[in-house]
């Protein structure tokens, strides 16, 4: 599959589980928020959001958890790579880790979001714009 492609493919560390989808990716954010982060250990997580319609799990079934109300995360049960995240109030998209993706490296992020929650540490020294809760919000 090539990266410049409108199909896509990603999946686990560990290979048990992967995914694939159909179409562009035109929406990556940075979230900040203190969920994302406790969820992936890291001090941020990059999302791409896609029609649940497009989206297909191929190998295997990931563990979901339910990190608060109406959110479900769906990770690998045997690896622990984070995969998706799905909230009931946006029922017709998925939102799925960047760094799970094949062709990760040709989808950078274009904003950061929930930066009120920003770790006071981390500087954002890029031109993204920066908005403190939802993008839609600000």
């Amino acid at each position: 599959m090539s990266c410049a492609s409108e199909k896509h493919e990603g999946g686990c560390l560990c290979g048990a589980i992967r995914y694939r989808f159909d179409g562009p990716i035109e929406s990556v954010a940075h979230c900040h928020c203190r969920s994302c982060r406790r969820s992936s250990g890291a001090v941020l997580m990059t999302w791409f959001t896609v029609p649940r319609d497009n989206f297909a799990w191929i190998r295997g079934r990931p563990s979901r958890f339910a990190s608060s109300a109406g959110v479900q995360r769906a990770f690998c049960a045997t690896c622990g790579t984070e995969l998706t995240y799905t909230n009931e109030t946006a029922r017709d998209t998925i939102d799925v880790t960047v760094g799970s993706l094949d062709c990760a490296a040709a989808h950078p992020a274009d904003r950061h979001i929930w930066t009120d929650d920003k770790l006071d540490w981390l500087r954002l020294d890029d031109s993204l714009p920066a908005h403190r809760g939802w993008s839609t919000q600000d």
